[in-house]
């Protein structure tokens, strides 16, 4: 039988799954690293910690499994997307990466805009200037840290610094690249114009590739610490994103997948390059040859999760040792116990400013509606809540752009919680589906790697074969009304406080 690896790189960890033919996960490993914020809005990772993760996980796996690594015909990578790793002519990392949810850059935003033009930039990168893009990083590198600027060699992105060190390649894929802001979304390759503009080479990029290709193989030296076998092939892989999208069957119209991960994402399929003018949400070459997805994010969702239970559930994080169970059971436990609405508190997720459909690093979160009769249960069901508002901001653009919308998926942490899938169907009026398998992002690029190896015919007819909806939760007609009322109360809330939240970055400076 033939085997698979998918790696996923993670913010809070990398996980390694390795594959049977049929996709069923055959042994997983996680392993975690730090995340650094040295300055407020600022967040990096080091590259030399997401390499050893990746070896450790990848040893985990195969030790695990007792598969022969001569039956694993290929590895596939997927990995937090615009994350910018930068590299000297000796490939020695120049300093920590700057990953996704950083803010420092809105200065280079409004630079890159000028420099390119607002239209002209949206025209080739289907998107506006954005902090969480790779480009507004580098050229906040180049304005604030010439000395390192002037040493780079190479700018890879978080994943593809992974496979350099699996193979040796300076490569990357379309639908990663496409975050980078740094390619022409049509022609699927790199812009000389906003390349040139912004005073970078293309020969600083790797090698572009579509997501289902041989990039290159396992090296000896890789081999020996990672217990892969040397000559094992390595595909392009996808961005997070889009590798938990072909994970999950968003392959074909009409499929939408809405993941609640540390960020939160609306993820639809097309057929045809189709654009926001406003710039509210992403679209990106998909994993799939010759097609688009258009994504919407919230930069805070299982993140606001995670800082509320790291800031104020000590008590529950105990009980879940002591216990051996997860700590996200036990809040769930605990939001069932409050009625929907949360008797009346809202919670806006902009704990890192905001994407969809805001564009607002300056954003904040934000507890409205507080009062003395609110207790814990109540916050946590209102962060719950407030990120599927957060999602339903990015569907309804999305259906707005014409995109058929007939299933959603859910996937993610967020996906696994019955209370989470529940809020949202009745937050979106619709039915939620679950897939039976929930390794999302590993999977999607052990089916490329799939496909690369010639295990299967294509991506849409492994994803066929493979994934197969688990069960479905109804919206509670009851509720929907009801959400709707509070939602239209969410989204006029940070109108309100758009400019108050500007002042205070201001005041703060």
């Amino acid at each position: 039988m033939s085997f698979l690896i998918g790696i996923d790189l993670g913010t809070s960890g990398v996980k390694t799954v390795l594959f049977d033919e049929s996709g069923k996960p055959v042994a997983s490993s996680t392993v975690e690293y730090p995340l650094y914020q040295p300055n407020l809005g600022w967040a990096e990772q080091d590259p030399e910690e997401w390499w050893r993760g990746t070896c450790e996980s990848i040893n985990n796996v195969m030790l695990k499994s007792g598969v022969d690594k001569r039956e694993v015909k290929g590895v596939g990578l997927s990995g937090q997307m615009h994350g910018a790793v930068l590299l000297d002519k000796d490939d020695k990392v120049l300093r920590k990466a700057i990953i996704w949810c950083d803010q420092r850059s809105a200065a280079e935003c409004d630079q890159i805009t000028e420099l390119i033009g607002k239209e002209r930039l949206i025209e080739i990168t289907a998107n506006p200037a954005l902090t969480g893009f790779t480009a507004s990083k580098i050229m906040w590198v180049k304005n604030n840290e010439p000395q390192i600027f002037e040493k780079i060699a190479k700018i890879l992105l978080p994943k593809d610094y992974i496979r350099l060190r699996l193979t040796g390649e300076y490569a990357t894929e379309v639908s990663d690249a496409s975050g980078m802001q740094l390619m022409n979304i049509a022609q699927r390759k790199w812009s000389d114009e906003v390349v040139g503009k912004l005073g970078i080479s293309t020969s600083m990029l790797g090698k572009m590739y579509e997501s289902q290709e041989v990039t290159g193989k396992v090296t000896a030296s890789a081999a020996a610490i990672t217990g892969l076998n040397e000559g094992t092939i390595v595909v392009g892989g996808a961005g997070d994103q889009a590798a938990g999208a072909v994970g999950n069957g968003i392959v074909k119209p009409g499929v939408v997948s809405s993941t609640i991960g540390t960020s939160g994402v609306v993820f639809a399929y097309t057929d045809k390059l189709t654009i926001d003018p406003l710039g509210r949400v992403h679209t990106f070459c998909h994993a799939v040859p010759n097609t688009y997805h258009i994504m919407g994010v919230t930069q805070g969702a299982g993140l606001s999760l995670k800082w509320f239970r790291d800031t104020f559930c000590m008590e529950e994080l105990m009980t879940a040792e002591l216990s051996d169970i997860d700590v996200y059971k036990l809040l769930d436990a605990e939001a069932e116990t409050i009625k929907p609405c949360s008797d009346g508190l809202i919670y806006l997720p902009y704990l890192m400013g905001e994407r969809t459909p805001h564009l607002d690093p300056n954003a904040r979160g934000v507890f409205f509606g507080l009062t003395a009769k609110h207790s814990k249960p109540h916050f946590v069901r209102a962060i719950m809540e407030g990120v599927t508002y957060s999602l339903k901001d990015c569907l309804e653009i999305i259906k707005d752009m014409g995109v058929s919308v007939s299933e959603v998926r859910a996937s993610g942490g967020g996906g696994k919680s019955g209370i989470w899938r529940q809020m949202q169907a009745d937050v979106f009026g619709t039915g939620i589906n679950r897939i039976k398998s929930d390794e999302g992002p590993a999977l999607g690029v052990a089916i490329l790697a799939g496909v690369g190896a010639g295990v299967y015919s294509s991506v849409p007819e492994a994803c066929e074969a493979i994934i197969q909806v688990k069960d479905t939760l109804a919206p509670i007609e009851a509720n929907i009304n009801r959400y709707n009322d509070f939602y239209k109360l969410y989204t006029k809330l940070y109108k309100s406080m758009k400019e108050d939240f500007t002042q205070l970055n201001n005041i703060l400076k």
